[in-house]
């Protein structure tokens, strides 16, 4: 254990023994400090879309595929050109030392020894090159939350370069920060310094709670950003934080290399839709002209399939992961993904699916109970 500015910052490295992931939050609340894990598990005013994020995986029901005449199921895929062993990644979610003292250097560890895709935020608690440099090779994404300061942006995207990422997710749905109840009866203020921030006037984060940092992002984010963007960085530009086919072919028009389904988690906008609900219109808005990520409310491996099956190509696995980190570090977050592969393959093998391409091209029915 580790205390920076009174915060105290688990440093366990360990592999973990786990019966499912939703039964990671409680073990994790005996870790984290309450104002950081108040700020990890809240959604937005009454929580209402958070809990909708779950709910919606029962909507769609998995026809198996008797006679199938398959055995070990194979979770290897391809996206944005990648080659990965999974095709679960890590979404980029802020301040990871609030979790452990490792943060986002752990993370990129433990995708690394998964071979799934890692994304770092902007608001991480280490600097892009470290997060890079800990996934010794792995490939990474870059989100940004653009700044109103176009000079910042740059730095950070001459950063993300240099330090060999793949991509750059563009988050368009945080304008300004949902709010938050938990974080106000917490009165939460980042403890640990947010190491891609110390270039912003403002400083570095610490002190500071979450709709005070968002005050200094953009709150005017067009299709023209995603054009600038795409043409600064020669990169791929992946949208996040779409939930409707206008908006997704607005970003493909504008030249997004990428569309990301969700709804940040239900962190942000309460009272709209579950990512799930709508992710298979956005994936037939999209046509396979470009890779869709999904995220959202993901626990299980038949949420896996069930959002694969929808359209989606790669899915984020964001809370659990956050969770395996308090608990075990590198090895925590690699047993997170390790058990959600496990789940995924047994899904697989049951509905009679040999590979991921099989898994999209399943039919859901779609059955209110």
């Amino acid at each position: 254990m580790v205390v920076v500015n009174g915060y105290k910052q688990n440093e366990n490295e360990k592999k973990l023994d786990i019966l499912n992931l939703p039964s990671l939050e409680d073990q994790a609340k005996q870790i984290i400090p309450t104002g950081g894990f108040g700020y990890i598990v809240g959604g937005s005013e009454d929580e209402w879309t958070l809990r909708a994020n779950r709910k919606a995986f029962t909507h769609k029901q998995i026809v198996p595929k008797a006679l199938s005449n398959i055995e070990n199921p194979e979770l290897a895929t391809n996206a944005f050109g990648l080659s990965l062993k999974t095709p679960l990644m890590m979404p980029p979610i802020a301040a990871q030392g609030l979790a452990h003292a490792q943060g986002e250097k752990d993370t990129a560890r433990g995708l690394a020894a998964v071979g799934g895709l890692m994304a770092q935020s902007t608001y991480s608690s280490t600097s892009i090159a470290e997060t890079a440099a800990a996934g010794g090779g792995a490939p990474q994404f870059f989100q940004l939350y653009m700044s109103k300061d176009w000079t910042f942006n740059e730095s950070l995207l001459d950063e993300a370069k240099k330090a060999g990422v793949k991509g750059i997710i563009l988050t368009v749905d945080a304008t300004v920060d949902g709010y938050r109840e938990a974080d106000i009866i917490n009165n939460f203020q980042f403890p640990i310094p947010m190491a891609n921030l110390t270039k912003f006037s403002e400083g570095d984060g610490k002190g500071k709670g979450i709709a005070e940092i968002y005050a200094a992002a953009a709150q005017k984010i067009g299709p023209k950003d995603v054009e600038r963007i795409a043409n600064y960085t020669d990169l791929p530009v992946i949208v996040k934080g779409i939930e409707s086919p206008e908006d997704a072919e607005y970003a493909i028009g504008a030249g997004a290399a990428g569309v990301y389904v969700s709804n940040h988690g239900g962190r942000q906008l309460n009272g709209g839709p579950a990512s799930f609900d709508v992710l298979e219109s956005v994936a037939k808005a999209v046509n396979g002209k470009v890779p869709v990520i999904f995220d959202s409310g993901v626990r299980r491996g038949s949420d896996v399939f069930k959002a694969l099956a929808s359209g989606a190509d790669l899915v984020g696995v964001g809370r659990p992961a956050v969770y395996g980190l308090a608990l075990g570090g590198a090895e925590g977050v690699q047993s997170v993904f390790e058990h959600l592969n496990e789940e995924l393959q047994i899904i697989m093998q049951l509905a009679g699916t040999k590979t991921i391409a099989d898994v999209k091209k399943t039919n859901l029915l779609d059955i209110q109970y």
